[in-house]
C-alpha cells in the first residue's frame, strides 16, 4: 500500500484527476489532514457503538481508513510505515508511563537550550 501511494504523489506522475490518493496529496496537508481528524472521530464513534453492541466489525473498517490517511500523511512528509514499526519497536519493554516521561523531559531540556 505505501508503494501505491508513493507512485500517485504528483511528483511521481500522479494524476489528481484520476486518483483519490494523487488529490489529497495535490490539495495538501490541509485536505489530508482534515480526513485524519473526521476519520480519528469515526474510529471512536465505531469504538462507542462496539461498547453498546454495535459491530466491532465497524470499528476495524474505521481504523483501516484511519491508517489508510495516516499513511498518506506519512509519505507527504517523506515517511513509510517502516518508520512508524521502527519507533514502536523501540519504545518495545518501555512501559507507556515512562516513555510519556521520558518525552516531556525531553520537551522540558529542548526548551532549555
Amino acid at each position: 500500500m505505501a508503494q501505491v501511494i508513493e507512485s500517485r504523489k504528483p511528483a511521481n506522475g500522479g494524476d489528481p484527476e484520476a486518483s483519490y490518493v494523487a488529490r489529497l496529496l495535490h490539495k495538501g496537508p490541509d485536505a489530508f489532514l482534515k480526513k485524519i481528524g473526521e476519520e480519528a472521530t469515526e474510529v471512536v464513534m465505531a469504538a462507542k457503538d462496539a461498547t453498546h453492541g454495535g459491530s466491532a466489525r465497524a470499528l476495524v473498517g474505521e481504523v483501516a481508513d484511519l491508517w489508510f490517511h495516516c499513511m498518506i500523511a506519512l509519505a507527504h512528509y517523506g515517511l513509510q510505515p517502516a518508520d512508524v514499526v521502527a519507533e514502536l519497536e523501540r519504545r518495545e519493554g518501555l512501559s507507556g508511563l515512562e516513555e510519556k516521561a521520558l518525552r516531556k523531559a525531553r520537551a522540558r531540556e529542548a526548551g532549555e537550550d
